[in-house]
């Protein structure tokens, strides 16, 4: 799959790949600052790496959420960060007609999970001929997934990758099931885990996703002993004061040292 990725660095390396940017594009400047930093540590580590941000978010909880910028203002920060730093981005889409905008402007368009069984999203994306990353619905299992997989094949698009962000466990938590990891992987794509939702504590009395990002490392450390072949991370500078998903996103100054853990455990379970 890597090699279909233009512009990925380190496609050599035996890394894990590494798909990290802030929940939401924010502004251009910080959007780039975010994306300059994880570009140097990942090239440090020889990690491939894909940069990621919403340029919506179309899933909010109350009406007066932070939801973006504006379309065409995210998509071009996003457009100027591959281009200027010739890295390969990738963004979140909603609806069938969104598919060909946003290709246009990324390199990979990712599926919602909560909408990862929408026909008509998948195979509007699949026509673009873009790299299609489906994320699992929190409300299905690792098997039923195949089917997400298939809508895109047969649509005529096989570059495709999944990523669990957890299952729900009652009406408040997540749960991440390793035994999903390497099901999905039988069905020949590369498997993600998104380290960082699968930490949300949603449905929150108050409509704010909480979060738990205390476990971000112990969630990270067992999805690379399990064997994934990338991990998802969202990441800001300055958590407590972004304007979504701040609950659960990894400090940036953090990332690096994490990062340096998960390589050890990557070359031991590979040696």
């Amino acid at each position: 799959m890597l090699n279909n990725i233009q512009n990925i660095n380190h496609k050599d390396s035996g890394n894990f790949f590494l798909i990290a940017g802030p929940c939401a594009i924010e502004g251009d400047k910080m959007s780039i600052e975010i994306a300059e930093k994880i570009l140097t540590i990942s090239n440090n580590l020889k990690i491939p790496f894909i940069f990621k941000g919403s340029y919506r978010k179309a899933n909010r909880s109350r009406i007066d959420s932070f939801t973006g910028i504006g379309d065409l203002k995210a998509l071009e920060i996003i457009k100027k960060i591959g281009t200027s730093l010739n890295i390969p981005t990738t963004t979140d889409i909603h609806s069938a007609d969104e598919a060909l905008l946003a290709s246009k402007y990324v390199d990979i368009l990712q599926i919602p999970a909560f909408l990862c069984r929408q026909t008509d999203i998948l195979v509007a994306a699949a026509k673009t001929g873009k790299i299609i990353n489906i994320k699992k619905g929190q409300f299905l299992s690792a098997e039923n997934m195949i089917y997400a997989v298939d809508k895109v094949r047969e649509s005529g698009n096989n570059k495709i990758m999944l990523t669990d962000r957890g299952t729900m466990f009652g009406y408040q938590d997540l749960i991440v099931d390793y035994r999903g990891i390497p099901k999905m992987q039988d069905f020949n794509v590369p498997v993600v885990l998104d380290i960082t939702h699968s930490l949300q504590k949603p449905n929150q009395e108050q409509g704010i996703t909480g979060g738990d990002p205390d476990m971000i490392e112990t969630i990270a450390k067992a999805g690379i002993a399990t064997g994934v072949d990338g991990i998802f991370i969202e990441t800001h500078s300055d958590p407590k004061n972004a304007k979504s998903d701040g609950m659960n996103m990894l400090k940036l100054d953090n990332l690096e040292n994490l990062l340096e853990k998960l390589i050890k455990i990557r070359k031991a379970i590979v040696e």
